[in-house]
Parts: structure tokens; sequence; C-alpha cells
């Protein structure tokens, strides 16, 4: 099957000459039963700009094939756009024409970036919790997940619906829970399918799912970043005008450590902390009642107050909150004393005027 497919995709020819297979323009083809997926990657932004009709015609091509259920394309670049000496209008979408500095979203009033130096602090959770609570606040809300290689938001979101794009230049996220969303698992076969990209393809999906997807009008977009200081927050920092930054950390020291990591990278690219969450706060046994601190207590606190940054709140340790993740019901959609902490959070955020 996978030698018809690229037999396939040579047929399909390119504007400057060449074909997807004799142009080595297929990554990452994955033939699952009925399913097929791969990638294009173009040579340079400015090709990858120009292809949406191979990518229509390659997807087209090859759901003719016999035994062919369904077909997933991603369009994506390798390596960075040539210099020229003019600079090249890339027409992506809604992308307007690059100039110096970062760029709006379209649509999009607040964009806020929610961030931890490390793994497994909930950051994750809290954006989409956040996420949903502002949206019972009454605002307009968007979710990017930005986690490209890990992500999770359609799975605690409750949603594999795929995005559709009437006019092949422009997504349009899904929604759930009052939240329009955005995320590559919507682009994968199933939740355990890995991305095995390089850091071009992730850094070309980042932006194609900033700029190229329908958000407005929203009254804020929470990015939900992979964790570390790496490609992808350097790459939002310098192509998207940022808010600002909610960093979320447990209260333990080697959370913290991270924390104050990432806390730096936005200091170094110039992007505002908007203050700081502590998540896994305190445990209160739902038999008995007895509150007890598992990861300790107040060090987020402290460690805003040491900073000079706004000391947002506590979100507490609950197995409900775990059990709505998976089941794809966010915490904050049901009331409840978890629910209660992240509509406090938003509101908070509605009256600074952020969100």
């Amino acid at each position: 099957m996978r030698d018809k497919i690229m037999g396939t995709l040579s047929s399909v020819a390119l504007p400057d000459g060449g074909d997807l297979a004799s142009r080595d323009m297929i990554r990452a083809l994955v033939v699952d039963g009925g399913n097929v997926s791969f990638v294009i990657e173009a040579e340079t932004p400015e090709q990858a700009a120009t292809m949406e009709p191979q990518r229509r015609a390659a997807e087209a091509a090859i759901a003719a094939l016999d035994g062919v259920e369904k077909v997933s394309v991603i369009l994506t670049a390798h390596g960075p756009a040539q210099p020229k000496k003019e600079p090249p209008n890339l027409k992506i979408g809604g992308h307007p024409k690059p100039q110096a500095g970062p760029l709006p979203v379209p649509g999009v009033t607040n964009v806020i970036a929610i961030a931890s130096g490390k793994g497994g602090v909930g950051k994750s959770t809290l954006s989409s919790n956040l996420s949903v609570a502002l949206a019972r606040q009454g605002r307009k809300v968007g979710l990017l997940d930005a986690d490209i290689l890990g992500p999770s938001q359609p799975r605690m979101m409750g949603t594999n619906a795929r995005p559709s794009s009437p006019d092949g230049e422009k997504l349009i996220p899904v929604e759930a829970h009052g939240v329009k969303m955005m995320s590559i698992g919507l682009m994968l076969k199933s939740d355990r399918e890995a991305v095995v990209w390089r850091g071009p393809m992730l850094m070309g999906a980042l932006q194609q799912m900033m700029f190229q997807v329908d958000w407005a009008p929203l009254d804020v977009l929470i990015i939900d970043l992979p964790p570390g200081t790496g490609d992808v927050q350097l790459t939002l920092a310098q192509k998207s005008q940022i808010t600002g930054a909610i960093v979320v950390s447990t209260p333990q020291d080697v959370a913290l450590l991270d924390a104050r990591k990432a806390i730096d990278m936005f200091g170094k690219v110039n992007i505002p902390i908007l203050g700081l969450v502590e998540n896994m706060s305190t445990y209160v046994c739902p038999n008995c009642g007895h509150e007890a601190h598992l990861f300790g207590h107040g060090g987020v606190r402290d460690e805003a107050a040491e900073l000079g940054a706004p000391f947002l709140g506590e979100i507490p340790l609950s197995l409900d909150v775990r059990l709505a993740g998976d089941s794809g019901t966010p915490i904050a959609a049901v009331d409840g004393p978890v629910a209660e902490a992240y509509a406090k959070l938003a509101a908070d955020m509605v009256a600074r005027g952020i969100a």
C-alpha cells in the first residue's frame, strides 16, 4: 500500500516543477488499516504558503484509492525562509505581511501563555479549567494546545472533532464547553499516535495554529505551553504579541526551581508575568475532612512576593480534578469547591482587564 500511495503522490505536480514524490516532500507516512496520514514538508515557508492546492489534491487522490477510509494530510515547511531583498507576503490565511517584531493574533484582544518550567505540575489542567471558567464568566475564550509533541487538551476538553477548513486557507476551531479550541491532537487519527517531527516542523505547526485559525472574535486566547524553555516558547515570543504569562507550580522546592527558570525566560524575551498560581496546594480528605499539604504549602505565594509578581491563587488537589479531566468534562464546568477556585481566578483576571 505504501508503494501505491507514493506512486499516486507522484501524480501531484508542483508549480515550480516535479511532484511531491520526486521532490522528496513526503514525511511521516503512516498506513493503519484504512487510515492514511502523512506530512507534506515544503522546502521553505514561502513555498508552503502556495501549496494548499497540492495538499488538497494529495488528500483527494489518496482518499480515492481502494481500501482507504480516512486521510490526514498536514502541510508544513522545513527550515527558515530564504533571505530576500524584499520580505515576501506569505499570504497564509489571515497572517499579515511579515514585519519587524511579533504580530498580533487577528481578532484576539489578550493572549495569555500558561507555563511551567517542568511537567507534572498541572499546567494543562489549569489551562483547560481556566478557559472554561472564563467562558462561564461570559468571556469569549480560545484554547490553543501548543504542546505539539504531547497534546492533551482534546482528551481533557472531551472532543475529537476534526477542525474544518471551508476555504482551504483557514481552519475553523472546534468548540467544547463554550471554548474555541485547537490542538495538533485533533489532526491525528487517535490520541495514541506519536508526533515525531523535527524542530522546524513543530514551529511551522505552531505558527499555523496561531495565524491560520479563525479565532476571532476572542476576549482571550489561552495558550497551553509545553514544559521547559525551548523552541516553542521562543517562537511564540518572536512571532506573536503576548499579553503576558501565568506561571503555575506546585509548592515544593523542586518545582519552584524550574518555575524560576520559566520566569527568567519570559523576562529575557520581554513577556510580562501576569501572576503565579499554586496548584495542588491543599488536599482535604473526602472521608474525614482532614486537611493535608502533600507538596508543602505557600511556596508559590512566597516566590511571588519575592519577585514582586501577583499571586493569583491556590488550586486544591482533588481526585475529582483527575476524574473530570480524564472524562473530558473540566472540573470548572461543574459546581464545587475546585470550580469555585477557578471561578475566583477567572473573575480576578476579568477585573484586571487581562481576560
